[in-house]
């Protein structure tokens, strides 16, 4: 008998795997209906770049400024940053919960075991004269329940929670993203002010051997003490400059240390100045209609989306009827010997039906929330798109900008250089005042100092480019049999997974 009470369960509940799903299936968003990032055209930029409109970026994308101790950088802080152990972490977290969850599609089996000593007395029967009774029950059984998902909220919970572990997916490629960019503009910060420390460097060098020639001069009687205060006044400030970037630059090099997962003092080995990063001569980018599937903080908005979608199935089929399938089979005696012989079996089988009436609009106000949180969702994903789009435009914007800046600096310090040799010349010969020359070493300074800040924006800004199209981790040849692995484990699962694919 046990064995038609179990066959006729396992055959409903294979049935009840074909059972509707109640509320809305998830759609995906469509892509922005547009061809370009900004209102004009891009044309070639002013430092010889070239924006290839279309084309995928490399997944290591910080290779394209062709440093190998900044990929070497970059590379140890993949294997050792604790923010992306911890995105690691949290993504099994909530795969595991989904993968749980599949299981409440599927029966329940229990087993239990129970040994007891047990003495009776006549009282209990109403006669305290009667002997008492002292004995053992032992009990063998196996319980089965199953509840049935007719209306699919057990399917709903279970897409919810992995879209939330889609969510978690793309949370670890945004930290990703986030530090190997992080890594590339704090390098190219600490090659900006080496650079600039250089500069001040040489120019209080410049001011000490001029400081000695004043002296001299003044000794002579061709120059007077106001112009050997004046060039001691230029020295110190000169001196004072270097102090605060020299601050700069070790908090540089701690951050930098903290990135890629070591305690600040243990300083990179590399130190890096700006000649030893590349400007990448062509900048690939990604057609708009693509951008939406490339970006993580869009993908992973989407996957929230969908979790808010699956919610409202789920509040939705709390209205309906719960059916829930049980059945016990034991074994009961009073010796252990005896828990299987014939006429010792117990068994029953049952059906639990919770149709909920009223509760006060309870379930129906819980599903205008759910189908407001959708609509929070979706305000939330259409938000990011947006943002995604004026990050593009933005850094597209800024490194035509960029490229003007860097050839007008480039041109301001070659003038400011020739006027500086031309006023050294005509100072030493008496033709100029030292006014004169001091003008034109503070013109050289502040041009060598913007020309350098004007390359540090360039690349970073290119740097930023790449992070707003998203970083190329589709192209990563390991996420590529990550998801393969995925959807193939996933291909006989009662629900289709997230899809992870870019499209």
């Amino acid at each position: 008998m046990f064995n038609i009470k179990m066959r006729v369960l396992l055959v409903v509940s294979a049935l009840s795997l074909t059972a509707c799903t109640l509320g809305p299936d998830f759609v995906r968003p469509d892509s922005p209906d547009t061809q370009n990032y900004t209102s004009a055209k891009l044309p070639k930029l002013a430092s010889g770049q070239t924006v290839l409109m279309g084309k995928e970026m490399p997944a290591q994308w910080w290779m394209l400024f062709r440093s190998p101790p900044l990929t070497a950088l970059i590379t140890h802080a993949l294997k050792h940053s604790p923010d992306l152990q911890a995105a690691q972490a949290t993504l099994t977290q909530a795969a595991e919960l989904a993968e749980a969850k599949q299981g409440s599609l599927f029966p329940a089996l229990d087993a239990g075991y129970s040994a007891k000593r047990q003495q009776i007395s006549g009282a209990q029967f109403g006669n305290p004269s009667a002997p008492g009774s002292l004995f053992s029950i032992y009990n063998a059984s196996v319980n089965v329940s199953y509840t049935l998902d007719v209306f699919g909220s057990i399917q709903r919970q279970i897409e919810g929670l992995m879209a939330e572990a889609g969510y978690q997916r793309f949370q670890l490629e945004g930290a990703f993203l986030t530090l190997s960019s992080n890594i590339v503009t704090t390098v190219i910060a600490e090659a900006a002010l080496r650079e600039q420390i250089s500069v001040i460097e040489e120019l209080i060098k410049l001011r000490v051997e001029q400081l000695t020639i004043i002296k001299q001069q003044a000794e002579l009687g061709s120059a007077s003490q106001v112009d050997v205060l004046a060039q001691q006044t230029a020295l110190e400030q000169e001196r004072a400059n270097l102090p605060p970037l020299q601050k700069q630059l070790q908090q540089n090099r701690h951050r930098l240390s903290v990135l890629v997962g070591d305690l600040p003092s243990t300083s990179p080995a590399a130190q890096f100045k700006l000649a030893d990063l590349k400007l990448p001569s062509q900048l690939p980018v990604s057609l708009p209609s693509k951008l939406v599937a490339q970006r993580p903080d869009i993908r992973g908005q989407e996957a929230l989306l969908k979790a808010a979608n699956a919610q409202i199935g789920v509040i939705t089929a709390k209205m309906f009827p719960d059916f829930t399938l049980s059945a016990n089979a034991a074994s009961i005696a009073t010796k252990v010997g005896d828990l299987f012989v014939p006429g010792s079996a117990i068994w029953n089988t049952g059906l639990n039906l919770l149709q909920p009436i009223f509760h006060g609009g309870e379930n129906i106000n819980q599903r205008k929330a759910a189908i407001a949180a959708y609509e929070a969702a979706a305000a939330r994903y259409r938000s990011t798109v947006l943002l995604a789009f004026e990050n593009v435009a933005d850094t597209l914007t800024a490194l035509d900008s960029d490229a003007n800046e860097v050839n007008i600096q480039n041109a301001a310090e070659r003038a400011a250089l020739a006027s500086l040799e031309l006023s050294s010349t005509q100072y030493k010969v008496g033709a100029v005042s030292y006014l004169t020359l001091l003008t034109a070493q503070n013109a050289y300074q502040q041009t060598r100092i913007a020309h350098i800040k004007a390359q540090a924006t360039q690349l970073a800004d290119t740097a930023a480019l790449f992070q707003s199209l998203g970083g190329g981790w589709w192209q990563r040849a390991d996420l590529a049999r990550e998801l393969a692995a995925v959807h193939k484990k996933l291909e006989t699962s009662w629900l289709p997974f997230f899809d992870w694919n870019v499209k």
